[in-house]
């Protein structure tokens, strides 16, 4: 901690900027915050309002500022990047928890996309923990907000974001965002529990090339993400369903069926 405490007297503004997410993860922040015109936490709290819900139960909830140009929206933008979640819940003299818990998700998507990627890059375990919990137990589109968090969540919470991806038929194209990330395999039942192989039926079996490209894009993917037998099961489907066996987008499933040994069936 005392080095990064030391970058935030570095000349870069860009190594002062990532020290200071380092340290909001951890609690700490070392910019002044004197709420004057030229503050950015200040700045930035200007695009949120702050009210209250429930008559019996009285909380805090924070809700984007309505925008009245592209300019504004820009620079919410930026300020969202060069600000940390400890120093914009401070300025509001509330915790990050009862700032993430009192987020309005889905009155703005694009400041919801701005606050996860806040989190992500500067909220402490504990915030990123309960921002993903609350948006996964929400469903449907909220919970695909989770995705940019999905660099620090552990494999569990993971798991159950590509979960309900491949239940949420809808955003079925989001999976393609979890590539290249280390989650826990997924199995046969995934795909068969909700509406995901329906899916992939259906644009397989259609005249519609942009879904076809988009269900290439899918298999990639879940040929990543898929354990040996689910792979060599996808295979035979698609297969079924009029695939080539030598479709490239069927070559993760086969580099990951083949790792079942002899006994695959493929």
């Amino acid at each position: 901690m005392p080095f990064l405490k030391s970058l935030s007297a570095d000349r870069s503004g860009k190594v002062r900027e990532l020290a200071g997410r380092l340290l909001a993860r951890l609690g700490e922040h070392v910019r002044p915050s004197d709420g004057g015109p030229d503050d950015p936490v200040a700045e930035l709290a200007a695009f949120i309002t702050e009210g209250r819900s429930g008559f019996i139960r009285r909380r805090t909830i924070y809700t984007p500022a309505k925008l009245k140009s592209q300019v504004q929206e820009q620079r919410r933008a930026e300020l969202f990047e060069i600000c940390n979640l400890v120093e914009v819940a401070e300025r509001f003299n509330t915790t990050e928890a009862e700032f993430i818990g009192g987020w309005q998700f889905g009155a703005d998507n694009k400041a919801d996309i701005l606050i996860a990627r806040m989190v992500a890059a500067s909220g402490s375990e504990a915030a990123l923990t309960q921002m993903a919990d609350m948006l996964i137990a929400e469903g449907g589109k909220p919970a695909l907000f989770v995705l940019h968090l999905m660099p620090r969540l552990d494999s569990r919470r993971k798991r159950v974001l590509i979960r309900l991806i491949l239940k949420e038929t809808t955003y079925l194209g989001m999976i393609n965002l979890a590539e290249g990330i280390d989650v826990d395999r997924l199995e046969w039942d995934d795909l068969t529990n909700g509406q995901a192989l329906a899916a992939l039926r259906s644009a397989a079996g259609g005249k519609d090339d942009a879904a076809r490209r988009g269900l290439d894009d899918v298999l990639e993917t879940i040929g990543f993400l898929a354990t040996a037998t689910t792979a060599a099961k996808l295979i035979d489907e698609r297969g079924a369903a009029g695939v080539p066996p030598a479709a490239p987008s069927l070559g993760l499933l086969r580099l990951n069926a083949s790792l079942a040994g002899p006994g695959s069936n493929t």
